[in-house]
């Protein structure tokens, strides 16, 4: 089996085209990781975001339950 470059250097610079070849793997496992990474991200916003809520709306509960006690008959 013959390996078509003499070196890891030739192999890297590929006649002058490497830059680009290795630049679009760059861009493309950026790319990738990207897809992968953006519904983690979205998810524990999302999370963070509902959890704010429910405790914003317990204190809201609580407050008017509070005032109910306070407005009643005694």
């Amino acid at each position: 089996m013959q390996f078509q470059f003499d070196s890891l250097t030739a192999f890297l610079y590929m006649d002058g085209h490497g830059i680009f070849v290795w630049a679009a793997y760059g861009v493309t496992f950026a790319a990738l990781a990207a897809v992968a990474l953006y519904p983690r991200l979205q998810r524990r916003r999302l999370q963070r975001e509902l959890e704010r809520q429910r405790r914003i709306e317990s204190r809201r509960r609580s407050v008017q339950a509070s005032r109910a006690r306070e407005t009643e008959p005694a």
